[in-house]
């Protein structure tokens, strides 16, 4: 698989990821089986998927757990990236930026991935009692001490609360002071073919300045992938339940959006899926981008890095960028 720079340290991973959540958080629970899921991730290994994006408030703990399985056979086969900055309560999730916290968490989160080393330390929230310069810091103090390669924030996006001015201003903002204290290596937010708001200012500040982007729910929680049917409904423990472009109206509403990437992958040959051709069109978004779809199956993680061979054309791009935009409000 073609391989593709991190960060201005050229840390290197492959172009596709694998978004290890799914296999134990967020999604239908008694579809979550642990040995299978560990055979996605050797297999995303063996297909050059070399980035296992994780956090230790998946499960919480259990993904990490997880993906220390694998990395206790095939560490240097590996990019891990994993997170800190948010606790799980059995109600509620609260950000914790505290400079003990995080070094206290990094360690935990060493002894869970089974590692001596994270490659990208990701400050998943920034907590509102914390300067964030401070919770950076700490972290950087974690990359001096060898415990960490680099370091990345997520980013705040629709998904965050309500907003005013640009939709990831808040973040550009938290980059600009954080590359003060410690560089920033990369950053993570969603980008897909249905959610395209990435690209207006926060992908070209990555570019402009080195920084890598990891591309959060490239397959839209699953939408792209047209295997989802309108009104099927979803488990009570699945996020898509209570989301509102996962109502079956818009569903239903959206279906256009499915239809033109089948159309675009059917020029491309009868193997080739509308998954694919969404994945294709984030690679194509910039060498810095990295799309980390989540999956827990091995069919389709090996889909998935497929994707990393398929060139879409000018005329591919055009159609891709003329479908009708998606219905339904992500807050």
């Amino acid at each position: 698989m073609e391989r593709r720079t991190i960060g201005a340290g050229a840390l290197g991973a492959g172009a596709v990821g694998l978004g290890c959540m799914p296999m134990s958080w967020a999604y239908s629970g008694s579809r979550q089986r642990g040995d299978e899921s560990l055979r996605a991730v050797h297999r995303a290994l063996d297909e050059g998927s070399s980035l296992l994006d994780t956090a230790d408030m998946y499960g919480p703990f259990t993904n990490e757990l997880l993906v220390g399985r694998a990395l206790k056979e095939r560490r240097e086969d590996a990019f891990v990236s994993t997170k800190v900055g948010l606790l799980v309560g059995e109600q509620h999730i609260v950000a914790n930026g505290r400079p003990g916290y995080v070094k206290r968490a990094c360690d935990a989160s060493l002894r869970r991935l089974q590692t001596d080393v994270i490659d990208l330390y990701q400050l998943h929230r920034a907590d509102p009692e914390v300067p964030v310069e401070e919770t950076w810091g700490a972290m950087a103090e974690l990359v001096r001490a060898g415990k960490v390669r680099a370091l990345g924030l997520c980013a705040v996006g629709a998904r965050g609360g309500r907003r005013s001015g640009g939709l990831y201003d808040g973040t550009i903002r938290q980059l600009r002071r954080v590359q003060q204290v410690f560089p920033v290596s990369a950053v993570e937010a969603e980008l897909s073919v249905w959610s395209p708001e990435a690209l207006e200012s926060l992908l070209p500040w990555c570019a402009a300045r080195g920084v890598g982007f990891l591309a959060a729910m490239p397959l839209g929680n699953g939408f792209l992938t047209g295997t989802l049917t309108p009104g099927q409904g979803f488990e009570p423990d699945d996020m898509r339940a209570r989301h509102p472009r996962f109502t079956a109206e818009m569903m239903a509403a959206n279906q256009p959006i499915v239809v033109g990437l089948r159309r675009v992958a059917a020029r491309h040959g009868e193997t080739v899926t509308a998954a694919q051709v969404a994945l294709a069109w984030v690679l194509a978004q910039g060498r810095h981008v990295i799309p980390v779809p989540g999956a827990k199956r091995e069919r389709w993680v090996t889909e998935n890095a497929a994707a990393a061979g398929l060139r879409l054309t000018p005329q591919d791009l055009a159609e891709v960028a003329g479908l009708p935009g998606a219905q339904g409000s992500w807050e």
